[in-house]
């Protein structure tokens, strides 16, 4: 699994344990992994916002960062790892996903 590169196809919104709330793109593996996370109490909650989005090159953009420094995490985790975007490139190709899935507006994105 680790050489396995991840194909991120869904828009999800966690819910952190203090009750503050992100965006992440995620595939069925990771949201299982979430679900898990939830279960152990390292999350609070994961909702899937949409399935299936477009394989744009903002998302190609995004899966080679993640691909480049993220691993999934064991089933067995004992800690949720949260996927940090660096401003640049990737953030605004993450943002760019969520305005294109209208997730968030223009408005919201320039806050």
């Amino acid at each position: 699994m680790d050489n396995e590169k991840l194909t991120l196809d869904i828009i999800e919104q966690i819910t952190r344990n203090d009750g503050t709330k992100y965006y992440e793109m995620a595939n069925v593996l990771m949201n299982g992994r979430a679900e898990k996370a939830a279960e152990l109490g390292l999350i609070k909650e994961v909702r899937i916002l949409k399935l299936n989005i477009p394989h744009s090159s903002a998302v190609i953009i995004y899966e080679d960062y993640i691909n480049e420094n993220y691993t999934v995490p064991p089933m067995n985790m004992s800690e949720w790892v949260e996927w940090k975007k660096p401003e640049g490139q990737i953030l605004d190709a993450f943002n760019d996903i969520l305005k294109a899935n209208k997730i968030i507006s223009k408005e919201d994105n320039d806050k």
